[in-house]
C-alpha cells in the first residue's frame, strides 16, 4: 500500500515455497526496531515465541522486492511489476464491467513512481476560527438540515453545523409541505446527500420536482434564495437537487445538471480537490487550498446545457471546487476525477456566493479521525470544518 521496497530473508530452508505457503493461519507484522524486544516478550507470554521469527524489513533499493533464503536470492524484481501483475486480472474484469477507458487509466497509475499520493496544502490556519466573534455572542442561528425520502447524510451534516456554532434542526420536505416548518425562520439550509426517491427519476430530480410542482414550496424556496442574509448548501444528492432549482436562484443559470459517472459505476473513494477563487461565502479565505475529501455518488458528472457557459480555466463562471490529481493539477483522468466532469468541476456557487453546491462530502471529513489519511499536525478538527465556520461567520 505504501509502495515501499522490501528486503525479505526467509532464513536457511530446504524449500522456500514451503516456508511462505501453508494451510495454517499466519500473519506478517511490521514492528519498529525499538519495539522488537517488547513484542518478543508478548509472544513469550502467550507461548508463541518458537513460532515467530524476523523475516525482513521495508526498504532497500527503490522500487525493488528481494526475497532471500539464506545466501540464495530466490526472487529480485521491480515492485511495480509485481503490483501490475497482481492487479491485472482485476483491471481486466473492471474493463468488462465498467468503462474500459477508465479501467486503463486507473491501471496506468501503478507505474507512476513519482505519484506523491494524498496531500494537504492549505492557505489558511485551521486552528483560527473566523466565527469566534459570532459564537461569543452566545446565539446559535438555526440551520435547516433538509432531507427527503432516501437521503442518508443528515447526521454528519448536523454534527458539522453544530460544531460550527449552529442549532441544527432536522427538517423533512413533509415538514415544509405541511407547514410544521418554514424556511423563512432559518438562517440557512443544507440539502443533504443520499438517494432521494432512489434516484429513479435521475439525480436529485424527484426531490426538485416535489418543490417545483408545489406552488407554495416553490415560492418558499425562491424567496429564500433571494434573501441577502441567508445561505444555502447542496451536497451530493442535495447538489443535484439544487442544480435542478437553478431557475429559482439568482445567477445560477450557468449551473449544470448531473448524469451517470463516466466509469459507469457508483464511486466511493477519497480524492483530492482544490478550492477555487469564487464568491462562495462558504469558501471564504480557502481559495488555493488542496485537500483530500470523500466522494460517494453514482451520478456526479456535470453536464452544461450551454457549452459556452461551462466553467473552464479561462472562464470560471463561479466554479468553486475542482478535482485535482495528486500533483495538484485539475484533471479529467480517472480515478482522480471520479465522475468525469469536464475540467474537474465539482462545485459551483451563485446568488452572490450565498448558494453553493458540490458533489463531495466535506461533512464526512470535518473531524481529523474520520480521514483515512491526514498530516500528523492536524488536531481534533480537520480543515473542512472551515467551510461550516465560514457559514457561521457569514450569519454573524
Amino acid at each position: 500500500a505504501s509502495r515501499c521496497s522490501l528486503d525479505i530473508d526467509l532464513g536457511v530452508v530446504g524449500d522456500p515455497l514451503a516456508a511462505v505457503f501453508a494451510e495454517e493461519a499466519g500473519a506478517v507484522l511490521q514492528v519498529p526496531r525499538d519495539a522488537l524486544d517488547h513484542v518478543w516478550g508478548l509472544f513469550d507470554q502467550v507461548g508463541l515465541r518458537d513460532w515467530v521469527r524476523v523475516i525482513g524489513r521495508p526498504g532497500g533499493p527503490p522500487d525493488n522486492v528481494r526475497i532471500r533464503a539464506g545466501k540464495e536470492i530466490v526472487l529480485e524484481t521491480r515492485r511495480r511489476d509485481l503490483h501490475c501483475a497482481w492487479s491485472e486480472l482485476s483491471s481486466r474484469m473492471q474493463g468488462l464491467r465498467d468503462n474500459p477507458q477508465c479501467a486503463l487509466e486507473e491501471y496506468a497509475r501503478l507505474r507512476d513512481l513519482s505519484d506523491p499520493g494524498l496531500s494537504a496544502s492549505l492557505v489558511f490556519d485551521p486552528k483560527n476560527n473566523p466565527a469566534t466573534k459570532a459564537i461569543l455572542g452566545g446565539t446559535r442561528p438555526r440551520v435547516a438540515i433538509l432531507r427527503e425520502q432516501g437521503v442518508n447524510g443528515q447526521m454528519e451534516m448536523a454534527a458539522a453545523f453544530d460544531r460550527a456554532g449552529f442549532a441544527a434542526i432536522d427538517v423533512t420536505m413533509s415538514d415544509l409541505a405541511e407547514r410544521r416548518h418554514d424556511l423563512a425562520s432559518f438562517s440557512g439550509f443544507v440539502a443533504c446527500g443520499g438517494f432521494s426517491f432512489g434516484d429513479v427519476l435521475g439525480a436529485g430530480q424527484g426531490w426538485a420536482k416535489s418543490i417545483l410542482f408545489q406552488g407554495r414550496l416553490r415560492d418558499m424556496f425562491e424567496e429564500f434564495f433571494h434573501r441577502d442574509n441567508a445561505f444555502a448548501l447542496g451536497v451530493c444528492n442535495g447538489c443535484q437537487m439544487m442544480a435542478a432549482l437553478k431557475h429559482l436562484i439568482p445567477g445560477a443559470q450557468h449551473w449544470p445538471y448531473f448524469v451517470s459517472n463516466r466509469s459507469g459505476q457508483f464511486e466511493s473513494r477519497v480524492v483530492m480537490v482544490e478550492v477555487l477563487d469564487s464568491e462562495s461565502v462558504l469558501f471564504e479565505g480557502m481559495a488555493g487550498s488542496r485537500l483530500p475529501v470523500v466522494v460517494a455518488h453514482g451520478e456526479g458528472r456535470a453536464v452544461f446545457t450551454d457549452p459556452g457557459s461551462a466553467p473552464t480555466p479561462d472562464n470560471p463562471s463561479q466554479a468553486s471546487l475542482s478535482f485535482v490529481d495528486n500533483y495538484g493539477c485539475a484533471t479529467d483522468q480517472y480515478p482522480f476525477n471520479p465522475n468525469g466532469s469536464d475540467h474537474g468541476i465539482t462545485g459551483l456557487c451563485a446568488a452572490a456566493g450565498r448558494a453553493t453546491i458540490m458533489m463531495p462530502h466535506p461533512e464526512r471529513n470535518f473531524r481529523t479521525l474520520t480521514n483515512s489519511w491526514h498530516p500528523k499536525d492536524w488536531g481534533e478538527h480537520g480543515p473542512w470544518l472551515r467551510l461550516f465556520q465560514n457559514a457561521r461567520a457569514f450569519i454573524g
